[in-house]
């Protein structure tokens, strides 16, 4: 028997960062100075993330790469890995991400494959979504409400009782 079926995605779309919450401005703000300590010699690719924590800290990362291409880490890897062994016990509330594009595209840059797996691990792990910003070069912000949405079909395996 043959099934069809569809997913809904809902995000929210700001044409300009000031259309937001200042809390959120600060964050993406966060962001984008973080982009500016980007390692990407290789791509030209500089990426910043801002991760707010329920304890009010916000924790910074940037794109880190390296000539051999998989030693390298997205800035969201970074900010998340940090935000966690510094503030084990916080909740991550939102995750704000600037990439800075060379080819001028409009629309926000989304995350990896990877850094979403990482995202919806996080997100599990803490019982609670992880809400995103996403802001492009141009200015435009897109907003969801969890890993979830970018990330449907997650691969997720029920942690060992060791």
């Amino acid at each position: 028997m043959k099934t069809q079926k569809s997913l809904h995605l809902e995000y929210t779309e700001y044409t300009s960062l000031n259309s937001l919450p200042k809390l959120d401005q600060k964050l993406l703000y966060k962001a984008i100075e973080a982009s500016k300590n980007a390692y990407a010699k290789y791509s030209n690719f500089q990426v910043g993330a801002a991760v707010l924590l329920n304890n009010g800290e916000i924790v910074i990362g940037s794109n880190q790469e390296n000539a051999a291409y998989p030693s390298g880490l997205c800035a969201e890897r970074v900010a998340l890995f940090s935000a966690s062994s510094q503030f084990s016990i916080a909740k991550m509330e939102t995750l704000a991400i600037y990439a800075s594009d060379a080819m001028g595209k409009e629309e926000p840059v989304s995350p990896c494959g990877a850094c979403r797996q990482v995202m919806m691990e996080y997100e599990l792990k803490q019982g609670q979504s992880i809400r995103l910003l996403l802001l492009s070069e141009k200015g435009k912000v897109w907003e969801f409400e969890s890993v979830k949405e970018l990330f449907p079909f997650a691969f997720v395996l029920k942690p060992s009782k060791k």
